[in-house]
């Protein structure tokens, strides 16, 4: 199946800023800014937070694109969100990029080297598919090679691999970067027709599901 590239869901949280940004705009509508699923899937998330998820790929050129303003909020994002990340199990060596995340994660690395991910494949051209040419370029930027590789064979990644590729399926997951609030919503910045907007719908339904609307 040919898995389509759009920008999806962002993620959902409390920021009033962003909510104040939503409504200038007039108030996020079911249906033209995010979609409803039509059951909610139960997530897990710290308590008294809402589970924002986004799916991605290293190769997806839109992920690349919208993954800078995606960091700069969450560098402000408000309490009582729970955000983390999904790499999706299609678009070009998918079989290299989920579990290399995974080991970042694992290393409290994603912070750091999400954008060099990103840049190394889209604007220097590294395919990343041989462990050696993934070796070295964490070695080249920092990243103790041995420990990582370990880490990106490991079990626990393979695990990890397993369960977002499980996630993914069931939420219908099938085109990047896409955002899903608390198990129940999904928007993206082509649904929301911008990065910003999307942004913001997702902080106006982090406040929904907070509120208990």
């Amino acid at each position: 199946m040919q898995r389509r590239h759009f920008s999806a869901l962002a993620a959902a949280s409390l920021g009033l800023g962003l909510v104040r940004t939503a409504n200038a705009q007039g108030e996020p509508v079911a249906g033209k800014d995010y979609t409803k699923l039509s059951a909610a899937v139960p997530v897990s998330a710290p308590p008294g937070t809402v589970d924002v998820v986004e799916f991605f790929s290293y190769a997806c050129p839109h992920c690349f694109e919208f993954e800078p303003t995606l960091e700069a909020w969450l560098k402000t994002k408000p309490a009582g969100m729970h955000f983390h990340r999904e790499p999706v199990h299609f678009l070009q060596n998918y079989v290299n990029f989920q579990p290399l995340y995974f080991a970042l994660e694992a290393m409290g690395l994603v912070d750091a080297m999400q954008q060099k991910v990103f840049n190394a494949f889209h604007l220097q051209r590294l395919r990343l598919d041989k462990p050696d040419d993934i070796a070295a370029f964490m070695k080249a930027n920092g990243v103790d090679p041995v420990r990582f590789m370990s880490l990106f064979n490991s079990f626990g990644t393979r695990t990890k691999v397993q369960q977002a590729n499980q996630l993914m399926e069931t939420y219908g997951i099938d085109g990047v970067p896409t955002i899903v609030i608390g198990g129940q919503y999904v928007t993206s910045p082509s649904i929301a027709h911008s990065e910003q907007r999307a942004l913001a719908v997702v902080d106006y339904l982090v406040a929904k599901i907070r509120s208990g609307h």
